[in-house]
């Protein structure tokens, strides 16, 4: 595990986070349809606090896409980098997760949030900024629809139904198994949303949750239980 330490410059206040949202929503790139499913790397991250003591720990977890085998994890430890502000969590992971990506020696290809991307408030969730930040191909895949509202898609995994923010589609429901409740889709940077829905399912062989989300959630979960006290 690596220590990740908060740049100098990172925002404390919100008002100065939104005006860095604004600056870097510009960036991102929605006209590229992104790596295929099902090829290359697929690399999810994720992470876990103890709020006594104001610690974020983080994961990245290598997939290879075609078998879902373990390609490579690191994980990092920082302090927690901002205040819980709905629409602003990003500024809470990024310095730790940032720093877990950089301690990869694998390429790591396409990234999946646990969280959102285009859908959000600001159109600028963690898998867009994120994105920017790297440069790296990344989506979303939340737990909940957010603010946002959906028809139930039909019953059989691979339904799917369009989120919606009054008109504006910025992501989709997506059941990944039968008879589940779906997860959430939205692009963050470099990535088409018809080909985000199809890394989810495939990385959904077997449950609800993509694999990347899985095994990011359980290591970071491990790693913040086995962290000196």
């Amino acid at each position: 595990m690596i220590t990740a330490h908060t740049p100098a410059d990172w925002p404390t206040t919100e008002s100065d986070a939104r005006a860095v949202q604004d600056a870097l929503r510009g960036r991102v790139i929605l006209d590229e349809t992104g790596p295929p499913p099902g090829a290359g790397r697929v690399t999810g991250v994720d992470v876990a606090y103890d709020d006594e003591r104001d610690v974020v720990v983080a994961a990245a977890v290598v997939l290879d896409a075609r078998s879902l085998e373990v390609v490579e994890e690191t994980t990092a430890v920082g302090r927690v980098s901002f205040p819980y502000v709905p629409g602003l969590l990003a500024f809470r992971e990024l310095p730790t997760v940032l720093a877990a990506l950089g301690s990869l020696r694998t390429d790591p290809g396409l990234v999946v949030c646990d969280g959102y991307g285009l859908a959000h408030p600001r159109r600028f969730g963690l898998a867009g900024h994120l994105g920017v930040l790297t440069g790296l191909p990344a989506f979303g895949v939340a737990k909940n629809p957010f603010t946002f509202v959906h028809d139930v898609p039909a019953n059989g995994r691979g339904a799917v139904s369009r989120l919606l923010d009054g008109t504006e589609e910025v992501g989709r429901a997506v059941r990944t198994q039968d008879g589940v409740k779906p997860v959430f889709v939205s692009v963050g940077h470099r990535i088409g949303l018809d080909n985000a829905c199809e890394h989810t399912l495939l990385l959904a062989p077997r449950y609800r949750l993509p694999e990347t989300t899985r095994r990011a959630d359980a290591l970071c979960r491990r790693a913040l239980a086995e962290l000196p006290a």
